[in-house]
């Protein structure tokens, strides 16, 4: 006889710490580890419920007063691109995509810091050593990728323009991190990497690009708002980002859950034993 077991990890809180996004506010993560045999089952798993995977941790917001974080995603089936996405395309015409397993180089440290010093300079990431790098890079137990754009020029040179840490799940591909030379910046060069996710998702036959969290009402996150056909996982399921929502009223304290409700709610991944 064979039985149908869940998949158990224990589960944890961060403690809480200033918000990245929205001044004034403290946030925490509930996480859990990514690792053993059924790591690629659990990550495809929770991230359908709005979790992000960061090395071997699965992790999603868990605020005390707040939940105006929400996953994002874009439904490739129904994306068409604006005329500003359109522009950033051409813009960056020059680019060669080149794919390559999960390891890191002296070259995209090197961008990575570029990237930092000039528009994350007081972030959590700004003290990131080439060692944290390298294990943000590598230490993955699931299907990962290091997508690298290269600018080509006519005088044979060929510059590292931009990187994408990149996940495939089962149902699409997940932005993990992605950092680009400040030089293009008015290129709109973050757009075309997620334009271009788009492009390597349809080329898979996946449903979609997974974009991260969306926090209405930070200026960090309206770029995400910009792209048609864009979904959030609110209120326990996946549904398409209605215009006449004010999501910004999530950061009342009476919208969050208890930690206990939320677990409670998590849906795990099944394994067949004998």
């Amino acid at each position: 006889m064979r039985h149908s077991l869940p998949i158990a990890p224990q589960f944890y809180v961060t403690a809480p710490q200033p918000c990245p996004y929205l001044q004034g506010r403290e946030e925490r993560k509930l996480f859990t580890a990514l690792q053993g045999e059924h790591a690629e089952m659990l990550n495809d798993t929770l991230s359908k419920q709005g979790f992000r995977r960061s090395q071997n941790v699965l992790y999603r917001p868990s605020c005390n007063d707040c939940s105006a974080c929400l996953s994002a995603r874009i439904r490739i089936a129904d994306f068409k691109p604006n005329k500003s996405q359109r522009r950033a395309q051409k813009r960056n015409h020059d680019l060669a995509r080149r794919v390559r397993a999960p390891w890191a180089s002296e070259e995209q440290y090197a961008l990575f810091r570029s990237y930092l010093d000039t528009r994350h300079a007081d972030g959590g990431m700004a003290d990131m050593d080439v060692f944290e790098f390298a294990a943000m890079i590598e230490e993955t137990p699931v299907r990962s990728r290091v997508i690298e754009y290269h600018a080509t020029r006519h005088d044979a040179r060929d510059e590292l323009a931009a990187v994408c840490l990149t996940d495939i799940l089962d149902d699409g591909v997940s932005m993990v991190y992605s950092f680009y030379t400040p030089e293009r910046q008015k290129q709109s060069l973050g757009t075309y990497i997620i334009l271009d996710h788009i492009d390597i998702a349809r080329e898979a036959g996946l449903p979609y690009v997974y974009l991260g969290y969306w926090v209405p009402g930070s200026p960090k996150m309206d770029y995400k708002a910009r792209f048609s056909a864009l979904e959030i996982y609110y209120q326990g399921e996946w549904q398409p980002v209605d215009p006449g929502t004010d999501y910004t009223a999530e950061t009342h304290p009476l919208t969050s859950a208890s930690v206990a409700e939320q677990i409670a709610r998590i849906t795990l991944p099944e394994t067949r034993r004998a």
